[in-house]
């Protein structure tokens, strides 16, 4: 469907406050900061689990059950 020529004039206010709108930016600045400290707390996790399962759990588990 192709925008009819009335409702141009009214799209020029709309993509100017669109491009000089930053709220938006920040918030997807955060998410790429939260992600990235999310996906490094995920990879420590998944290489420290089989160190901390030997070393900890296996011993608490073998105490326990002598």
């Amino acid at each position: 469907m192709r925008p009819s020529a009335a409702s141009l004039p009214n799209l020029r206010p709309t993509l100017t406050r669109f491009a000089n709108d930053t709220g938006a930016a920040t918030a997807i600045e955060y998410a790429m900061i939260a992600a990235g400290v999310g996906a490094a707390i995920a990879g420590t996790i998944w290489n420290l689990g089989s160190t901390i399962q030997d070393t900890l759990y296996d011993k608490i588990g073998n105490a326990l059950n002598n």
